[in-house]
């Protein structure tokens, strides 16, 4: 039996997504590498706009796959900003499937963290700025 969980409350999904066929194995489990990806995505949204420009994946701290994800679940991507340093910006990014339209489980599928450097036109790293 699955641990179910609920939405973070109160909260708005930074990414939204929904696994194809051509996103999984041939068990059906989404890979993980797209699962990476799109957390990737989801927490350089997050550094992007605290920046105020380009940003570049320089860590992932933590990754943890908890539950398996499949194709047509609906996948939930909330990312936080937990830490900003001179240039760079640490994300948290938690990810929920909601499986089962005709009666909706949720569960808490992976755990991330990453941190972005702020780059400039060149790609070097500039400071963030300190008014958010």
């Amino acid at each position: 039996m699955s641990e179910t969980a609920s939405l973070p409350s109160g909260k708005e999904p930074t990414l939204r997504v929904v696994p194809m066929p051509a996103d999984a194995n041939q068990a059906g489990d989404i890979f993980g590498g797209w699962i990476m990806a799109q957390v990737d995505i989801a927490g350089s949204i997050c550094a992007v706009r605290l920046a105020k420009g380009r940003v570049a994946t320089v860590a992932v701290n933590s990754f943890v796959f908890e539950k398996p994800v499949f194709i047509g679940d609906v996948v939930s991507f909330y990312a936080a900003v937990v830490r900003v340093g001179r240039t760079s910006i640490t994300v948290n990014v938690e990810v929920y499937a909601q499986r089962r339209p005709e009666r909706v489980e949720c569960v808490k599928v992976t755990e991330a963290t990453l941190t972005y450097v702020a780059v400039d036109g060149e790609r070097r790293p500039r400071v963030v700025s300190a008014q958010q």
